[in-house]
Formats: C-alpha cells, structure tokens, sequence
C-alpha cells in the first residue's frame, strides 16, 4: 500500500494528480519488471530505471519492495476480479459469459505482465496472497458458483461442475498471457496482434458457450476499452 504521509502530504488537486500519475507510473514499471525477473530477482533501481522516476521516489511511495509487490499483486486482483460482478442470479448466462471471457482475454492482450506475476507468485507457494486464495477468492468463487448452478436448475445452460468451469475459464484465457511466446512459436509471429487477439477469443467464447450448451454471439470485434487502468 502508499504510504499514508504520501497522501497527507500531497492534498492539493495538482500534488494528488502529480502523486496518481507517479503511482502508475510506479506500479506499471514494477509490474513488468516483477514479470520478467521475478521477486528475487527484481530491483527497486530497475524499476525505478524502467519507471524513468529516481528511486527515492519509489521508496516515498511505497516504502520497500515487499510492500511495491503487494501494492502490483492487488492491482492485479482488483483488475480480475471486476468483471466477475456480472455473475447474478438475474442476469443473462450468453451475455454475462460473452463479457467474461472477452474481459478476460482483453487482459492477456493488454496487460500479459500481470498474468505473468500473478502466476509467478503461485508457483512460488502464493505466501503473498495466501488470504486472499483460502478467504476472499473462495467466498467469491463459491457465490458465483451458486448463480451458475442457479442457472442449471433453471434450465438456462447446460449441467456443469460451476467451479470446474471458471477454472477452465481461467486457465485458457490466462494462457494467452502466460505463455505467450509457445503461442506466438507455434503460430509463426514475432508478436500477437489485436486481430490474433480477436479470432483467438471469438473461439475461446465458442468453446466455453458449447461447454454450457448455450448458443453463440456475433462478435464483429473484441472489445479494447474492457480493461480497468492500472491504478
């Protein structure tokens, strides 16, 4: 978290829009770096270097590099957790999913740094987020599994195990992300373009509307303007 004589300090409308922009600055460069190096291997000096800010100013704002870590972390959780707000017991199984998943890849597309750190810290035991897992994401994953299984007794899509179904919603539409570069070998680019990324999800969406026996959307275009900002 910023640290709060940060905030006291900078009150004024143009000292808090210096501080705001500063702060993504911040958690945009320490993403990538976290992504590329990992924790053990990433420096308050190179993200300060990739930041192009003096790295006074990452410890002003931040404090340390446990506390620059967590501060990525849960921009990364509140970056995936807000389109899984949609899942209401009211609302539409096609459309709701259609969101979900265009949401999701629009993520990988845009921010595949994110993916990466938060996979990281998994594969590293996840002490960072330890919590959240076995608290907050588990009472969240329960109550959306309790609208998709609300779903099925109404007849509104196909019987499906609900949480086995946002995992594999999860797990292909974070590889995209993930594993960008196997992809990008295997299809012959040197980088994956927003058209890729728009005939990769229009068949990642049909896969998880047949999985639910639900009939398919015309996509014209994946959507670019889904994804929250990074602070």
């Amino acid at each position: 978290m910023a640290r709060t004589a940060a905030d006291t300090a900078e009150s004024s409308p143009s000292q808090g829009r210096i501080r705001r922009e500063n702060v993504e600055r911040i958690l945009k460069a320490a993403e990538r770096v976290f992504a590329e190096a990992g924790f053990a291997g990433a420096t308050m000096a190179d993200i300060a270097e990739r930041a192009g800010l003096p790295k006074a100013n990452l410890h002003y704002y931040f404090g340390t590099k446990d506390d620059l870590y967590r501060a990525v972390l849960d921009n990364i959780l509140r970056l995936w957790l807000a389109p899984i707000a949609s899942f209401t017991p009211d609302a539409d199984p096609v459309e709701t999913l259609t969101a979900y998943v265009t949401a999701k890849m629009e993520a990988s597309r845009t921010r595949p740094h994110a993916s990466k750190v938060f996979a990281n810290e998994i594969l590293h035991g996840g002490t960072q987020v330890e919590h959240f897992l076995a608290e907050d994401l588990k009472s969240l994953v329960d109550a959306k599994a309790a609208v998709i299984d609300g779903w099925v007794a109404a007849g509104r899509m196909a019987p499906v195990d609900a949480r086995q179904f946002l995992f594999m919603i999860w797990a292909v539409t974070q590889h995209y992300a993930d594993f960008d570069v196997q992809i990008r070998k295997v299809m012959g680019r040197r980088s994956l373009t927003r058209q890729d990324f728009a005939v990769m999800t229009a068949e990642v969406l049909r896969l998880v509307l047949r999985a639910a026996g639900l009939p398919e959307p015309q996509m014209a275009e994946t959507p670019t303007d889904s994804v929250p900002s990074i602070s």
